[in-house]
């Protein structure tokens, strides 16, 4: 059955989803790398597309900003869906020093100053980290394309504009990006006995002060695409 946030039915969507958090790179995605893509939902502007790749059926859908956007769309994926696997591609910020503009970071666990886990009622502070499966197939499809790629802990922040400027503080932890989404996705898979990962593009150097364009970012970042579907058809 349809959600609040999704129209699509019943077997409409793969058993892995590609998730960007912006609808437009769902988009570009389904018309540059799926066959046969049919879009399965508008609700809200989140794009969401099935189609081929490889001959393996994979879905494609936007998951909006921040952790609450992202909680909602990856629990109705997981627990309405019946999705297998979601793998996150976004963009991030690299906090670590030997992470550079447009170096892959494949977030093997990530830190957050979020409160989603609350929610759980754990006697403890939980550690979102990814699924084994997806994160060694997504570290092979790296190597095999030659990319400069970094596997470690990255922050899931409800900040954007941090008032605290706390980037640094991070970095001596060793955390080698912040991007806004990805313990909400860890946690929802756990809590599923789900398989979740998230791969990202550094689309800026904020203590360096470089960037790239928002176009780019929408547009132009194939290598942490292809890195995923790769992933996908290793399943």
């Amino acid at each position: 059955m349809p959600t609040p946030h999704n129209n699509a039915k019943k077997g409409d969507i793969a058993k892995t989803v590609l998730m960007p958090g912006d609808p437009l790179r769902a988009k570009f995605i389904a018309e540059n790398y799926l066959e046969d893509a049919v879009c399965y939902n508008e609700v809200r502007g989140m794009l969401g597309f099935t189609g081929k790749y490889k001959g393996v059926t994979v879905s494609v859908q936007g998951s909006g900003m921040g952790v609450p956007s992202m909680g909602i769309y990856s629990w109705e994926l997981f627990n309405e869906y019946d999705v297998e696997n979601i793998i996150r591609i976004g963009t991030a910020g690299a906090i670590a020093d030997n992470v550079q503009l447009r170096d892959i970071v494949i977030a093997m666990s990530t830190s957050t100053n979020s409160a989603y886990a609350s929610q759980y009622r754990l006697p403890g502070t939980y550690a979102p980290t990814a699924s084994w499966k997806l994160l060694s197939n997504a570290a092979d499809a790296a190597k095999a394309k030659g990319s400069t790629f970094h596997v470690g802990n990255i922050l899931t922040s409800d900040t954007f504009y941090d008032d605290a400027d706390s980037l640094a503080e991070w970095r001596k932890m060793g955390v080698l990006a912040i991007e806004m989404e990805t313990a909400a996705l860890y946690m929802n898979a756990a809590r599923a006995a789900k398989n979740a990962l998230c791969i990202l593009t550094v689309s800026d150097c904020p203590l360096k002060g470089e960037s790239t364009s928002a176009e780019e970012r929408q547009t132009s970042f194939r290598e942490m695409m292809e890195i995923a579907l790769e992933t996908a058809v290793r399943l």
